[in-house]
């Protein structure tokens, strides 16, 4: 029953985030929509910030998750577009609120894990090592990290799949340079 009233917690915080901004949304509207009282949520989480930490990291892990192999960024970056763009006003709500540091928190450990997990594989087979193996992969997730801040910043309206695919495509021309010289 506890895991069925978490599970009915956060879709139901959800869907109110789709409807309304996160300032609108209090325990008191959430329980009244759950149907339950306000110790089971209390039970739960701590408050909201601490539900919105647990949905963000859920969905963060996921991505991870499914994606155990990165063939491309392309790949990954897509997955991620994907569920943003399904769960677009929810995201947005979250990115435009006091909250931000979390959902910016894990939009990092996500860049963090993609380019790992992509470009490593790649080092290993190049004569990058050490300091400057560091620092472009720390270029690599910060210019993943920006791509997706200011995606959000526009209001996630642009092509970004499009402006995506072309950074890719040019990423690899450059990279593909770098690598074999």
């Amino acid at each position: 029953m506890t895991q069925f009233t978490k599970k009915e917690i956060k879709n139901t915080f959800l869907k109110l985030l789709e409807k309304m901004p996160l300032s609108q949304i209090t325990v008191k509207l959430l329980v009244a929509e759950c149907k339950i009282n306000r110790n089971s949520f209390y039970y739960h989480y701590q408050d909201i910030p601490a539900l919105i930490e647990e949905i963000v990291r859920e969905e963060a892990d996921d991505i991870m998750k499914e994606y155990t192999t990165i063939d491309s960024i392309e790949t990954c970056i897509k997955a991620i577009l994907a569920f943003a763009s399904m769960k677009r006003k929810a995201i947005l709500h979250i990115y435009n609120s006091i909250n931000r540091d979390i959902f910016e928190q894990h939009l990092w450990k996500i860049c963090d894990y993609v380019i790992d997990e992509y470009m490593n594989p790649i080092f290993d087979r190049s004569m990058l090592k050490g300091f400057d193996r560091k620092v472009v992969l720390k270029f690599y997730k910060c210019e993943c990290f920006g791509f997706a801040i200011d995606w959000l910043n526009n209001g996630m309206e642009e092509d970004t799949e499009a402006g995506i695919e072309r950074f890719c495509e040019l990423n690899k021309m450059f990279f593909g340079q770098f690598v074999n010289n």
